[in-house]
């Protein structure tokens, strides 16, 4: 008989390892996150769980796949070019990456540098999603312009978020009203979207410091690299877990924002 085969799958909020046979029938899956080993055939439970022993952590519960909330059927009903989950942040920049010419070895890309800007921000953001949080990454609102984005949107246990972020290369930013307008926008038309209370975030990347010469909002929370997510981890409860799985699998849908 031949061995079962392990096979990772990295999904929102976490990662998965399938079991499956040589036919690519899938067995099992173990879900890192929660410790559960979902089978789907009860009578090959020994095989998988050898098969899984070198990569298990931790106490394992071990029983049939749990039925899915409206919040999971919701999210299996999307066609895969409607659903948002899978953005890259800065999704929206690498086409246009692709087709400019090559610039001189001294001549900075301010597109570039904003799209290292928002990796760096996200990947830190993504740091949240193992204490409750779900992040989506460069939502398409109507319009169709680089300013008609959120660059992320953040939905967790304080509520949602969304976090405009600019970058800085090493010099001090100054917050003008320009930048304050921009980031409060766009927690207002999410905010109409979403039919809930959304507050703004202005992500700052490789600022040697931040000038406030132009009064925040009281609802504006200005993030620094490097400490975004203790910042926002530090913040009161809002939503319950099933309220947050909801709204999620709201935003993820593409057509959600086209009313944006």
């Amino acid at each position: 008989m031949k061995p079962l085969r392990v096979t990772p799958a990295h999904g929102h909020g976490g990662a998965r390892l399938y079991v499956t046979l040589a036919t690519g029938r899938t067995l099992a899956w173990y879900d890192r996150d929660t410790g559960r080993v979902s089978l789907l055939a009860e009578g090959r439970r020994e095989e998988v769980l050898t098969a899984l022993a070198p990569y298990v952590t931790g106490p394992l519960t071990v029983g049939p796949p749990p039925v899915p909330s409206s919040a999971d059927l919701l999210r299996l009903a999307l066609h895969p070019d409607d659903d948002l989950a899978p953005n890259r942040p800065g999704e929206t920049l690498y086409a246009g990456l692709g087709e400019a010419p090559v610039l001189r070895r001294f001549r900075a890309d301010p597109q570039r540098e904003a799209l290292a800007a928002l990796q760096r921000m996200g990947e830190e953001l993504e740091g949240l999603e193992g204490v409750g949080w779900r992040v989506l990454h460069c939502v398409p609102l109507a319009g169709g312009t680089r300013l008609d984005v959120l660059d992320h949107l953040l939905i967790g246990p304080a509520g949602v978020l969304t976090v405009r972020t600019v970058a800085s290369r090493n010099r001090r930013f100054q917050l003008t009203d320009a930048v304050v307008r921009r980031a409060v926008h766009d927690a207002e038309r999410a905010s109409l979207v979403l039919a809930a209370g959304v507050r703004a975030c202005l992500a700052v990347v490789g600022a040697s410091r931040v000038d406030g010469t132009v009064p925040a909002p009281d609802d504006l929370q200005v993030l620094r690299d490097g400490s975004a997510a203790a910042t926002l981890s530090r913040l009161g409860g809002v939503l319950k877990p099933a309220d947050i799985e909801s709204l999620h699998a709201l935003a993820r849908n593409r057509h959600t924002w086209l009313r944006s």
